[in-house]
This record gives C-alpha cells, sequence and structure tokens, in this order.
C-alpha cells in the first residue's frame, strides 16, 4: 500500500481553486487581494486554498507592508510545474479537444 503522505501531495493539486492560485503565482508573486480579483473568488477561498498550499510547501508567504505577499516555492513548484507541462504537451494535449487555452498560458 502506497503511503497517506503520496495521496495527500496529488490531493492538494486536484483542486480547481488551488490550480489557479499556483497558475496565476506562476507568474509571479501576489497578495490575497490580487488574487481574489483576477479569480473572482471570494477571499475566504483564496485564503483557504493559500493556507493548504503554504502547508504543503507549494507556496511562501512574505510580509511586505501592511500585506502579505504570496509566491510559489521555487525550488519545488517550478521544476514541477516545468515537467508538468511537458507531461501534458506529450501525453495529454492531443487528446484535448477543448476549445480552451493551456491552464499556464490564461493571464
Amino acid at each position: 500500500m502506497i503511503c497517506h503522505a503520496y495521496k495527500s501531495f496529488f490531493i492538494v493539486l486536484a483542486d480547481n481553486c488551488r490550480l489557479n492560485i499556483i497558475n496565476l503565482l506562476s507568474k509571479g508573486p501576489l497578495t490575497v487581494s490580487d488574487l481574489c480579483t483576477k479569480l473572482g473568488y471570494e477571499q475566504s477561498r483564496v485564503s483557504h486554498g493559500l493556507r493548504t498550499l503554504k502547508e504543503h510547501g507549494f507556496v511562501v508567504g512574505k510580509v511586505k507592508g501592511k500585506t502579505r505577499e504570496y509566491a510559489l516555492e521555487p525550488k519545488l513548484m517550478i521544476p514541477l510545474l516545468k515537467i508538468i507541462d511537458e507531461h501534458v504537451d506529450k501525453y495529454h494535449k492531443q487528446k484535448c479537444k477543448c476549445k480552451c487555452i493551456r491552464w499556464r498560458d490564461m493571464a
């Protein structure tokens, strides 16, 4: 049986809100307010998603003045996102019939 830690890792990534947060943070650091505006989510939903991502080491937060800015954890997330993009391009892109744009190409 596989350790539950692996299941937890993938469960964190299998959530639309958290994936959308990761997508936006892949373009640079943002505050909760910035994320709420860009995603159209309520502050509590964004904050909960960020807390989960931070607890699992996907995101880091830094106090900047009176606000807190969040960014992807660079040692883990930048290489991981590159691997995911390459894998999707190779194995899944041609199977997708939707008219949507790639998630990391979204604004």
